[in-house]
C-alpha cells in the first residue's frame, strides 16, 4: 500500500502559486530501505503530479547533492529514515558540507519533511527543526512520518531466541 504523501502535491502547487517563474523543488533523500524507498515514490508522485505546473521536481541522494544544488532550489522536501531516533547520517552529512554556503541565501525558503522509522522519530523532528531553524527555513506542511513496528529477536543462547514486541 503506498503511504498517503498528498502534502508533497500540495506543497509543490503552492510554490507554483506566487508567480509565473518556473519553480525547482529540491528532493534531498536518503532510502536505504524498502520501506524508505515506498515513500520517496509517493513524495515523487506527489510533486511531479500533471496537475502541478511551473514546477521542476529535481531529486538527490543525501549524499550527492551539492551546495549549489541547494542554493538553486527555491524549496525542499527532505526524507530521511529515522536511525535509533535520529535523521540518516546522510541528511545530516549533507547539511553539514552545505551549511555556511547556504545560511543567509536560503532564509525564507519553504521546506517539507517525511520520515519512516520502526521507533520514535522525536529526535529526527528535533535534529530537523534546530537545522531548519538555524538556516532560516519555513515550514511549509505538517511533517510525514511512517513507522512500520516490527518484532525484535534477541538471542540467549545459541539455539534459543525471545520474541519481544515492538515498543508501544
Amino acid at each position: 500500500m503506498r503511504p498517503d504523501l498528498g502534502g508533497a502535491a500540495s506543497y509543490a502547487a503552492g510554490m507554483s502559486e506566487d508567480t509565473a517563474r518556473r519553480r525547482t523543488l529540491l528532493i534531498v533523500h536518503h532510502t536505504p530501505s524498502p520501506h524508505c524507498q515506498a515513500m520517496f515514490e509517493a513524495v515523487v508522485s506527489g510533486a511531479t503530479d500533471p496537475e502541478i505546473e511551473g514546477v521542476d521536481v529535481v531529486r538527490r541522494p543525501a549524499l550527492s547533492v551539492s551546495p549549489g544544488e541547494l542554493l538553486g532550489a527555491d524549496g525542499y522536501l527532505l526524507g530521511s529514515p529515522v536511525n535509533l531516533g535520529y535523521i540518516s547520517g546522510a541528511l545530516k552529512h549533507a547539511f553539514d558540507c552545505a551549511y555556511y554556503q547556504i545560511l543567509d541565501a536560503t532564509r525564507g525558503r519553504p521546506y517539507g519533511l517525511y520520515l519512516h522509522g520502526n521507533e520514535g522519530s522525536e529526535g529526527a523532528v528535533r535534529a530537523v527543526d534546530a537545522i531548519t531553524a538555524g538556516l532560516g527555513w519555513e515550514k511549509a506542511a505538517e511533517y510525514v512520518t511512517r513507522r512500520t513496528s516490527r518484532p525484535r529477536t534477541i538471542s540467549r543462547r545459541a539455539g534459543n531466541s525471545v520474541r519481544l514486541s515492538p515498543p508501544g
